[in-house]
């Protein structure tokens, strides 16, 4: 039996961050304060490709804080790109410690399914 499972993230484990700057060759994120253009966020930093300032995540609330000025200074595409690599790897590490196998297939619309084959085989 199969499921179909959407997900809202809230951004809150340091480890599939890390993860998800991994999948995407970003440097790893740097836990600090930032200055952004109206003021300062601290938290987990991750430095997007083209982007004048860092997205800074607090983890212990989940809140994301960044400036890319409606696309100016910034693609809102690489922050998206972000949230479904952050999905995809908290998916992968909650599976796996329930002894879970996944498998991950690109679709061509941009998104990813994963499936997660249960323990024991159990569907």
């Amino acid at each position: 039996m199969s499921h179909i499972v959407q997900i809202k993230t809230q951004v809150r484990d340091a480890a599939a961050v890390e993860a998800a700057c991994r999948r995407l060759g970003l440097k790893m994120p740097l836990r600090r304060t930032a200055k952004l253009f109206s003021g300062e966020a601290s938290g987990l930093t991750v430095e997007l490709p083209g982007w004048q300032y860092p997205v800074v995540i607090d983890t212990g609330s989940g809140r994301i804080s960044y400036d890319n000025f409606g696309g100016r200074w910034g693609a809102q595409r690489q922050f998206e790109a972000f949230i479904q690599s952050y999905a995809v790897e908290k998916a992968r590490i909650e599976a796996r410690k329930r002894g879970h196998s996944v498998t991950e297939q690109k679709l061509p619309d941009g998104s990813v399914k994963l499936t997660i084959e249960l323990a024991g085989g159990a569907a």
